[in-house]
Formats: structure tokens, C-alpha cells, sequence
């Protein structure tokens, strides 16, 4: 297991904002892992269009069938930038890639994570880092070990 600091994710962001070289209109970010970074780049890249869709497949750190849902309307956009924290099997990724590339057929899409497996099916543009084992980020256990321990 590998935990993932705000201090690696600082840093990471800056890295990708100096990576992207297509000047997205928006951002897309598969809930939930991909809100932080939606978020960051939100800010580092002066973008107000920033866009959520869903897709759930890990239910009690087991993958399973992946359900997508909340899917955004992008008119207007021409460069659109899709981020999730990590392409594990590349089925989300993949997915919401498809579906958005189906619906928006003028929109030039990229993607981006933070960890990519090199078993994924699903290459995003832009990669971060390797992953091979299990990521625990800083958003879900240092929330979680707060509220413990304000519980306590």
C-alpha cells in the first residue's frame, strides 16, 4: 500500500499543468477521485468550465461492473480535459472517454491521472506516475483519520 501526500499531489499538479499542451476550454473530473484535480487545475489553469461525470466500479476496494451516470453537457467547449486520480483497469477512464468522444464528436479530447497501472486497457495523454500497488490518498485517509479521531 502507498499513501499519496498533499505534498506529492502539489507538487504532481504543477508537473501536469506544465505537461498540458493543448489549452482545454474544460475540465471533466470522473467522481469522485478526479474532483481534487478538477479542482487544482480549475485554478492553476484559469478554467471556470469545470465539469463532473460519474463512474463507479470500486465498492469496498473491489472492482465490479462500472456504473456511469450524471453525464455533463459540453456544448460550446472544443478542448476538453478528462481527470481521474488513477487508471487502475483503464475501465472507467475508458468508458467515460467513449461516451463523452460519442456525444461531442466536434469536442478534441484529452486525459490525465495522477497513477496509471501498466496492466491498465486504457493509456491516458497525460501520466503522473506508476502505480502498483493499492494508493491511499491524502483527501480519503486523512479526512477519514480525522473524523475518528474527533469521534473518540
Amino acid at each position: 500500500m502507498q499513501y499519496y501526500s498533499y505534498e506529492m499531489f502539489r507538487e504532481d499538479m504543477k508537473e501536469l499543468v506544465d505537461k498540458i499542451d493543448f489549452n482545454p476550454d474544460g475540465i471533466v473530473a470522473i467522481s469522485r477521485g478526479g474532483l481534487t484535480m478538477a479542482h487544482f487545475l480549475g485554478i492553476a489553469l484559469d478554467l471556470r468550465r469545470v465539469y463532473t461525470i460519474n463512474a463507479s466500479s470500486f465498492f469496498n476496494k473491489v472492482q465490479q461492473e462500472i456504473q456511469i451516470s450524471n453525464i455533463p453537457e459540453l456544448g460550446g467547449n472544443q478542448r476538453i480535459l478528462i481527470v481521474d486520480e488513477i487508471v487502475d483497469s483503464g475501465t472507467s477512464m475508458e468508458k467515460v472517454y467513449s461516451i463523452l468522444s460519442a456525444v461531442n464528436s466536434s469536442i478534441d479530447f484529452k486525459t490525465a491521472c495522477i497513477f496509471h497501472k501498466p496492466t491498465a486497457q486504457f493509456k491516458p495523454d497525460f501520466i503522473l506516475r506508476e502505480a502498483s500497488d493499492w494508493v491511499e490518498f491524502f483527501w480519503e485517509v486523512d479526512v477519514v483519520k480525522s473524523l475518528r479521531e474527533e469521534q473518540k
